[in-house]
Formats: C-alpha cells, structure tokens, sequence
C-alpha cells in the first residue's frame, strides 16, 4: 500500500482523483440554481445512488462431477465447489467483442487508488490489477488486454459497447441495471463525509450532528441519494455535475461537506484539498449502506456468466483479497458515525 500511495502522491499534481476539472465551466446548485465557478469538465468519479439494491456477491457455484482418481494427489486448489479458471475460460470462448482479445475501459482520465499514473496497462492500482486478474481467469494473457476510454455517464448509457468490461466503481443499482449488465461485486465500500479540519461536525459520532451542514454531491449518485435519505440535512443538498465541481465547491466554502465513497474520502484528504479530513464513514454495521462495485457490459451480455466465474475463482482463492489488501487497505480506519 506505501508504494499505491506515493504513486498517488506523485500523480496528484496532474488531476484530481474523481476528474479531471476545466476551471472555466459552471455548475449549478440545485437547491438554489445559483451558479459557482468550479470545474465540470471531467470524467466523473465512481458514481454511487442511495437506493442501490446490490446483488449477492457471489455468482452460483459450480459443481465438480462426483469422481476422483484414488491415486492422485490432489492439488492445493479452491475448495471442490468453487470456480476455476478452466471454468471462466471455456464460458468466455467466442463471447468477447474480438477473439483472442478482452477488451476493458477506464475512465479518462482514471485516478488512485483504481488506476496508478492514469495508465492502467501497467497492472498498478486496485482495478487494473482485478481486471488483469479476471482476464488472466478467462483465458487471456496479459498482452491480450486491449484498454479503452469511457466517461461515466457513456458506460452507462443504453446500447452497444466498444468495451467488453468497464471498471469506473461503479455502484449497483437497479436503475443502472435497466440498461447495462452487471457483474457480481467486487468491492463494497462505505460512504464518508469529508469536511475541513476546523469544520463544527469534526468528532461528531451521529447524524444528527451533521444535520446542521450544508451538503454537496454529484448528480445522480448513491453519495446524493445517501445525503436526502440518511443524513437529511437541514438545507437541501447542492447537486453538481461531477466530483470535480463538488470538491472545488468545497475549496471554495460554498458548501461544508461532501459525501465521497470511502476510498475516494481518503485521496482527497490527503493529496487534493489541503486542510480536509475525513468526518467519518458509516459503514453498515452502524447503519449505513455500503456500496458495492460491479463491472459494466452491455446489457444481457452473456459473457456476465463467465466474469462471474472468474470473480468466484479469485474470491475462492484468496487472489481478490490480495489485491484488495495491497491497494485498499487502511480505509476502515477512519471514524465511525452512526447513521441509525
């Protein structure tokens, strides 16, 4: 993880985490339609919508023929009812948009701690190591892997793809799901509230402790959704384009606080907006709700079946868990507000 952070220090000055910004565009509040000078020019950030209902994170398990060979050893493997890669492999035959060739998009540009350097060919960063992993378990080799650019909003709008995956965290929700296919999950995150170090709700353990705050989001997103229905703020949340347009917002103390996914909260605390801290983060225990991310194709894509698989390989074997531990890790630290 030292190492994804000081590629995330160093890649900071390029762009924020979320999006790129273009400082000379507008955005609007929607509580006052008022406009601010913020950036709004970017791809946005791993979108999120309060009224996700996620699917179960795992896809069927397979199961193995009832015979074994009694003078083999057998290997140090998954257990017998899990997937394996023999399994992802044979399903993804003839289901990818080229043959011989697995095509995944990012967004444009991709930021820590998803994608290292905006340059996801180099396996650095929580995404572009799952999505060689899943590639790896569906038959391809690493030069097999072809990387395109989408924004947000493109991958998940309806109709043909030019991508067979898309990794851009984003949430399941239904609603997405009326135009795009699905994966199983393969990350859940908690959201957070990110305000700055002198801000009253610092060390506040309740929501009704940041009733009081004037809120900022991006359009359309489980963050937005989670402000309205979860905090209930006492003011109307202001709603922005992008991340981007949300975060300068917060620069510009136009509004107190932002909701962010985790992982997200904690890239803008650290490199992004000086004097920010994490107010805290409510996972599901304390009664918020987590997000979970799955990969977007094109809608009843059969190739879903074969993604699915891969993702139970990896989660049987322990390799997601690798790669979470290495570029996830340290998120659950941040304080908890009880959001029930």
């Amino acid at each position: 993880m030292a190492a994804a952070v000081a590629a995330s220090l160093a890649f900071a000055a390029c762009g924020d985490s979320d999006d790129a910004a273009d400082p000379t565009s507008a955005v609007t509040s929607s509580a006052t339609g008022d406009p601010g000078t913020t950036p709004s020019d970017a791809t946005p950030p791993a979108a999120t919508t309060p009224d996700s209902t996620a699917p179960d994170s795992t896809a069927p398990d397979s199961t193995p023929p009832d015979s074994t060979s009694p003078d083999s050893t057998p290997p140090d493997s998954a257990p017998p009812d899990s997937a394996s890669p023999a399994d992802a492999a044979a399903c993804a035959e003839g289901k990818t948009l080229q043959d011989g060739t697995f095509v995944v998009a990012t967004g444009n540009p991709a930021f820590p701690p998803y994608v290292i350097d905006d340059d996801p060919t180099t396996g650095e960063g929580f995404e572009s190591a799952v999505a060689y992993a899943v590639a790896e378990q569906l038959g391809f080799a690493e030069d097999d892997v072809e990387w395109v650019r989408t924004t947000f909003d493109q991958a998940i709008q309806p109709g043909a793809k030019d991508f067979d995956v898309n990794l851009q965290q984003f949430s399941i929700t239904p609603r997405r799901a009326e135009n795009i296919t699905f994966s199983a999950p393969y990350y859940t995150s908690n959201q957070a509230v990110v305000g700055f170090d002198d801000s009253p709700a610092v060390g506040a353990t309740t929501v009704s402790e940041l009733q009081g705050l004037k809120f900022g989001a991006q359009s359309g997103t489980t963050s937005l959704g989670f402000i309205q229905d979860v905090i209930q703020p006492d003011q109307e949340p202001f709603v922005y384009n992008d991340n981007a347009a949300a975060k300068a917002a917060l620069e510009a103390n136009q509004v107190d606080a932002l909701v962010l996914d985790l992982p997200t909260a904690f890239f803008v605390t650290a490199v992004e907006i000086e004097g920010s801290t994490i107010i805290g983060q409510f996972p599901a225990e304390a009664g918020g709700t987590s997000d979970e991310f799955g990969m977007v194709l094109e809608q009843d894509n059969e190739l879903v079946e074969c993604i699915d698989l891969a993702l139970e390989a990896l989660q049987s074997s322990g390799e997601l868990d690798a790669i979470t531990e290495e570029w996830m890790t340290g998120f659950a630290d941040a304080p908890v507000i009880e959001a029930g």
